[in-house]
């Protein structure tokens, strides 16, 4: 059993470990997931996003041998997941959004457990359940009862648990649920050392925005079928086909609309997602248009304080392609 050491080289980060080639599932005439291609490599964090009942869930079971796939085939590692269940669960480290615990074991005879059904040595497993306590940020309830901590607590020793056999590939599914927002921080944190380890991170949730803060990729499922798969900004660019510029003027603000009517490029005043004192305008215009028009406000005597283009985010995406 290896050490779970950072991989030195950048092209291993870039090695795709996890494909699926038009994987199926089939429940009688139901499809759960339909034809599903996507590529996952290491030192990456893909998350994997979709509404309720999606697809996301079968997916990951397929992935960890837990569920067969009616049709398509899966690969970690180089493995066909359906042909070699028992390798590739030494591959994958899989944490469910709901798992079970041992309320009378302490959180280091719980690991210690799990550990032994991994097969690592007697001798390596208390150096190595000390290091993912410490990975997973639970140190300090080493020896509380699973019983007693909470459920954002429990989270974080699955999270220990899922690492004990330092798989090369780790999915979990909404890992953040039930946490609340300072561990939230530390969660998108480890997921971002896990990857820089060249570990690949397959990771879906339903906190929209903090994916979009920490995922390289991205996949969004609907009714099981992928819609919409590749770097976060990308994808982000692709659904939006203006800009959203925000605009905040100090004085002759009731003239803003007025003066844009002559700028450069396109202007078209928006509504939803206004605030107060500030105004929101869909753009087709590069980035000298947009230079040319704030100067064009500026000429006109309006005191512009913010002049800003609104990034486009995951929701954005999500609400866009699962309508």
């Amino acid at each position: 059993m290896s050490n779970m050491t950072a991989q030195p080289s950048v092209t291993s980060t870039r090695e795709v470990i996890l494909q699926t080639e038009s994987l199926t599932k089939r429940y009688g005439d139901f499809v759960a997931l339909d034809n599903l291609n996507l590529q996952v490599r290491r030192g990456e964090v893909f998350g994997y996003i979709g509404p309720n009942g999606s697809g996301k869930t079968t997916t990951f079971r397929i992935l960890c041998g837990l569920l067969e796939p009616s049709g398509g085939r899966a690969v970690i590692g180089g493995k066909e997941v359906t042909g070699s269940k028992d390798l590739i669960k030494q591959m994958v480290g899989y944490l469910p959004d709901n798992f079970g615990v041992y309320p009378s074991l302490r959180a280091w005879e719980y690991l210690d457990f799990f550990a032994a059904a991994y097969r690592i040595p007697v001798k390596e497993r208390p150096d190595r359940i000390e290091k993912c306590l410490a990975i997973a940020n639970c140190t300090q309830f080493r020896d509380k009862l699973m019983g007693e901590l909470s459920r954002g607590m429990k989270q974080r020793v699955g999270i220990a648990k899922t690492l004990l056999h330092d798989p090369q590939v780790l999915i979990l599914d909404e890992p953040a649920a039930t946490i609340d927002p300072r561990a939230r921080i530390q969660i998108r944190q480890l997921l971002r050392e896990l990857a820089d380890m060249g570990k690949a991170v397959l990771v879906s949730s339903h906190i929209l925005p903090e994916l979009g803060d920490v995922c390289d990729t991205v996949g969004i499922l609907k009714e099981g079928k992928l819609v919409a798969c590749g770097p976060v900004q990308e994808i982000m660019r692709s659904i939006r086909q203006k800009r959203l510029m925000e605009i905040r003027a100090l004085a002759g603000g009731d003239r803003v609309v007025s003066v844009l009517k002559d700028a450069p490029g396109e202007w078209e005043q928006v509504t939803e997602g206004q605030q107060e004192g500030k105004l929101r305008f869909e753009v087709q215009a590069d980035e000298q248009q947009l230079a040319e028009s704030l100067q064009l406000l500026l000429s006109r005597g309006i005191t512009v304080a913010e002049f800003a283009e609104v990034p486009a985010d995951l929701e954005d995406v999500f609400m866009s392609l699962t309508k």
